[in-house]
């Protein structure tokens, strides 16, 4: 073929391909037909498409295109003839509900609905629900369920409607036959079990529910083991797979792939601050860094470090900074700085309030830890959140930080959610030492001033006693908490100590923190008390009866260094309080000191050690009355009836003029996986209960007392359960013992 043939062929192709490519229309009318759910608009939404475009073959692809991918339509059709573009389509049925059966927790059953693509009053498509049988089955996997079976069910309905059903059947859950390590573990395997999560089926395990193949759970035993070699000081650890073998019919061994790689040790350390930041500030964390060279490489340290870098921002006259590690190795040495960047400073032009309408600002401001015209620091203003928190007035406590007028200032927004203060309290309970019935009122920000007001009754077997108080926890904005208390009470102790007393009175007085942490409390109290004796008492006891009119002047010193007040998990606490008597008929000076520690040995253990020592005695020549001497009670001491050890005058336990308690304890790991309402605990108690100031012939000599045993809280529907078992190791012939002690109360 010649050169001229080939050319004039190779031209009439191009021509012809182009112009198809490039033919086009002015579209000057659109119709759109097969639609009776879904709107003309929302169809030309997603086509993209309207009247006076010029519209090519191209562009018809995507209008197709677009259309399917809306999920609205199970076909779609477009053409374009005399500029006019027709759209046919055919509506995909809508979902009216969808159902799972097979799977009885409800919980799990919004967990599984939650996660699905198709959703009710959306439209069905065939495409997605062979995606949602692989969402449902990952679901199911976590759960423990790999051999479960899922069978969509799609019911045809009137109105172009169906409904979805999908039929589960569950099958056993996936065990863990055995967990293995393979690679270079450096552990014994018996160490890393206790170091994750999942464990080995064994049949006396029936409740447990770490026995089971949950993808979940093996997501976290990686992040442990990681976390676990990182704080041995391998650096590079990697975790490279874990992955499940069919060992039987449906059980798994459970495999981890370990590469430690090399052991690295901490080398130098120093801080890298900027020119005006004080070095004072870091001497203590300077120490940490000699004290850790040459150690094992530790995640933990180096993290800690950072928080604490962090606190001393707080010392920089309210600086902003920013804390990193640079880290490099060299051979087995990790050396480290910690650079401190000093960020930008900006300076609080406003704090604006929103959301209290019966809390006064000023109670809220009260709690902030900046104020307007200071440089901003996020630290403390996360602190005034906390603060606001602790008063338990609100319901939400946000906080927003927006740009001010000037480049460098910020403007804090606190926004709270108030809450209802007021609390209306009846309660009953029922315990091997009798019932007892309880009424009260409180309002915890009475007036929108902050102020606490409380009363409450109590009726038990041998006790009536009433309280009325008052506390401001912040008095004319001094920080200082000031409260006053009325009470009146009777206590009927004839039958087992040989006495009764009605007292009346009130007291009033002040705490605050010191320092911190350290707070200071000192207050006054008067009481007018009537004391009766039983007339089969010894006469020692019978002359104590009368009428005594008592004032004391109490000191108390508190060092608080938990974490948190209520489930503590670290720290201690330091109390010491002294009762002095001014005007006093009896002139008995009590002493008490309390400290208790608690330890997180391992996670989620909580073991505590607890020591009290008390003295009651009098500054003059008299007897201490029979209600101002010191009792055991019971839960110093389980496995004794409360009061009845220590000395005794005839058949009446007298108490003593000096009590010491110690008292350990460990929670035990919990035995059931969805039990988080029981809580149990193996303890120890040891005290010793010794001084009888009126006859010394009646001191036993402060023999010691002991015992262990286990106990149980149980947070029931109907309120809350304790028992103790109790074995006693140490006592003595007048000692009164009970193995089991129990006690339900409710509140409603």
């Amino acid at each position: 073929m010649s050169k001229i043939k080939i050319f004039l062929l190779s031209f009439l192709l191009n021509f012809l391909v182009f112009s198809s490519f490039s033919f086009s229309e002015i579209i000057k009318k659109i119709e759109i037909t097969g639609n009776n759910r879904i709107s003309d608009e929302t169809i030309l939404m997603f086509s993209k498409v309207d009247t006076g475009q010029s519209v090519k073959n191209n562009k018809i692809n995507q209008i197709l295109k677009d259309l399917y991918n809306s999920n609205f339509f199970n076909n779609v059709s477009v053409k374009i003839e005399k500029n006019i573009l027709f759209i046919k389509v055919d509506e995909a049925p809508l979902i009216k509900e969808i159902k799972i059966t097979g799977v009885k927790a409800e919980k799990f059953k919004k967990i599984i609905k939650d996660s699905l693509i198709l959703k009710p009053r959306g439209s069905f498509n065939d495409f997605l629900l062979a995606k949602e049988k692989t969402i449902i089955r990952s679901k199911l996997k976590s759960a423990g369920y790999y051999f479960a079976n899922i069978d969509p069910f799609i019911e045809l309905l009137d109105d172009n409607m169906v409904s979805i059903d999908y039929k589960i059947d569950l099958g056993e859950k996936s065990k863990i036959g055995k967990i293995s390590f393979i690679g270079d573990k450096i552990f014994k395997d018996s160490k890393l079990k206790s170091v994750i999560v999942s464990e080995e089926y064994k049949f006396w395990k029936f409740i447990s529910g770490k026995k089971f193949l949950k993808e979940e759970i093996i997501e976290i035993d990686k992040r442990l083991l990681k976390n676990f070699y990182l704080n041995k000081g391998f650096y590079n650890v990697k975790i490279n797979t874990s992955f499940a073998k069919l060992i039987n019919k449906n059980e798994f061994e459970l495999i981890f792939n370990i590469i430690p790689n090399q052991k690295i040790y901490f080398g130098d350390m120093n801080f890298i601050l900027p020119d005006d930041f004080d070095e004072k500030n870091y001497k203590d964390l300077n120490k940490l860094l000699v004290d850790l060279k040459g150690e094992p490489y530790s995640i933990y340290s180096v993290d800690k470090i950072l928080d604490e870098i962090d606190l001393i921002t707080t010392n920089e006259e309210f600086k902003s900074s920013n804390a990193f590690a640079q880290q490099n190795i060299v051979s087995d040495k990790l050396n480290i700085d910690f650079v401190i960047e000093e960020g930008e400073t900006f300076f609080i032009e406003r704090i604006n309030i929103f959301g209290n309408n019966v809390t006064r600002e000023s109670v809220i401001r009260n709690q902030l830890e900046i104020d307007e015209g200071d440089p901003y620091n996020e630290i403390l203003a996360n602190k005034s959140v906390n603060n606001i928190k602790n008063l338990n007035f609100f319901k939400t406590v946000r906080t927003d930080v927006v740009n001010g007028k000037n480049q460098n200032s910020k403007i804090i927004n606190y926004k709270v959610e108030e809450k209802p203060t007021g609390e209306i309290t009846a309660g009953a309970g029922v315990g091997t030492e009798g019932g007892s019935f309880s009424f009260g009122v409180k309002e915890n920000n009475y007036l929108g001033k902050g102020l606490s007001v409380n009363a409450d009754a109590t009726i038990s077997t041998d006790s009536l006693k009433g309280n009325f108080s008052i506390t401001n926890p912040n008095y004319n904005n001094s920080d200082k908490s000031v409260f006053v208390n009325i009470k009146a009470e009777e206590i009927d102790k004839l039958k087992d100590f040989g006495y009764k007393t009605n007292k009346t009175g009130f007291s009033l007085g002040t705490n605050f923190e010191y320092l911190k942490d350290f707070n200071l409390g000192l207050s006054t109290s008067s009481f007018l008390e009537k004391m009766e004796t039983d007339s089969t008492a010894s006469a020692s006891q019978q002359k104590q009866a009368g009428n005594y009119w008592d004032t004391f002047l109490k000191f108390n010193f508190d060092y608080d260094k938990r974490n948190q007040k209520f489930k503590t998990t670290d720290g201690f606490r330091s109390y010491y309080s002294i009762d002095v008597p001014l005007i006093s008929d009896t002139n008995t000076l009590t002493n008490s000191y309390d400290y208790k520690v608690f330890n997180e040995f391992y996670e989620n253990n909580i073991t505590t050690f607890s020591i009290s020592l008390s003295s009651a005695n009098s500054i003059s020549d008299e007897d201490i009355k029979l209600s101002e001497r010191l009792f055991i009670p019971s839960r110093k001491l389980r496995g004794f009836e409360s009061g009845k050890v220590g000395p005794k005058d005839g058949e009446d336990h007298i108490g003593g003029n000096y009590l010491t308690t110690f008292n350990a304890q460990t929670n035990v790991p919990k035995i059931f996986e969805n039990a988080q309402n029981l809580d149990a605990v193996i303890f120890f108690d040891m005290a010793s209960l010794w001084g009888v100031d009126y006859d010394s012939s009646l001191d036993d000599g402060g023999k010691l007392r002991s015992s262990f045993g286990i106990g149980v809280d149980w947070f029931t529907v109907v309120g809350p359960l304790n028992f103790s078992l109790t074995e006693v190791i140490t006592k003595e012939d007048t000692d009164i013992t009970e193995s089991f002690r129990f006690n339900l109360g409710t509140t409603f």
